[in-house]
């Protein structure tokens, strides 16, 4: 934030924007403070706490919300970023990054690690637009439907550490979701917003959905949606995807 143009006058135009938002499914902003290259957001109060003391209830008096529950919040959450994206144009951390940088540093790039759009790191795959939110709200949609982290290194199995891409073999295969403490009808409410998700986190922006999809895709019947390609995590996976398919296609073009 030190660095911000007009010594932080684009920190305090944004705010002056997010305070003149008032919609149900978007925390109101109370106050802010800016001191120096220090900065604060002051919102409402939640009572019930964060969100993540929900999904992974791991400390003692948290209660953890059914898949039922999980899935109505989810839909006011996308409903939120929805409303961000059609009435803030500007929403998100578009103006953050210069476009003629390829590569953005771990110090510079913006966001939770784990929820990190790509483009955010590598620019050469996309400019830094709305379909970073897009990724960011398919990385939490994995973990509210899974009940479980997207990285846990101390899986059981090598194959789960990155949770996206286990799950996307499952789905792929055939194979049934096994959510803990899921109905019959929870299932469903996991598998959906899974695929959704899968959709959400294409490693090329133009690969994801826009919100108004996303909405519609959550709302929509499972069985209407299709299963996207498997996530990357990074261009240099897409690459040697590439290199692969031509590789084989040389191969075929031979043998014909």
């Amino acid at each position: 934030m030190a660095s911000s143009r007009a010594d932080g006058q684009d920190f305090i135009n944004e705010v002056a924007t997010i305070r003149m938002i008032h919609r149900v499914n978007v925390m109101q902003l109370i106050r802010f403070c800016a001191k120096g290259s220090k900065r604060a957001l002051i919102y409402d109060f939640m009572p019930n706490g964060s969100l993540d003391q929900h999904i992974f209830p791991e400390k003692q008096g948290n209660i953890s919300f059914s898949l039922e529950k999980m899935y109505e919040i989810s839909l006011g959450i996308a409903r939120g970023i929805e409303y961000l994206h059609q009435g803030v144009s500007n929403f998100g951390l578009v103006k953050s990054y210069p476009v003629d940088h390829s590569i953005v540093s771990l110090t510079t790039a913006r966001g939770t690690r784990g929820y990190m759009a790509p483009e955010l790191l590598y620019q050469n795959i996309g400019g830094v637009l709305y379909k970073a939110n897009v990724y960011n709200f398919g990385m939490l949609l994995m973990e509210m439907a899974g009940k479980r982290r997207n990285l846990n290194d101390f899986a059981e199995h090598s194959g789960q550490i990155y949770f996206p891409t286990w799950i996307y073999d499952q789905l792929s295969e055939g194979k049934d979701i096994e959510i803990e403490y899921a109905t019959e009808g929870g299932k469903e409410l996991s598998r959906k917003p899974i695929i959704v998700a899968l959709w959400c986190i294409q490693l090329m922006p133009s690969d994801r959905p826009s919100m108004n999809k996303v909405l519609e895709m959550l709302e929509e019947n499972v069985e209407i949606l299709h299963i996207p390609p498997r996530p990357l995590l990074t261009p240099q996976e897409l690459y040697v995807k590439q290199k692969k398919s031509q590789k084989s296609g040389e191969t075929k073009y031979r043998e014909c």
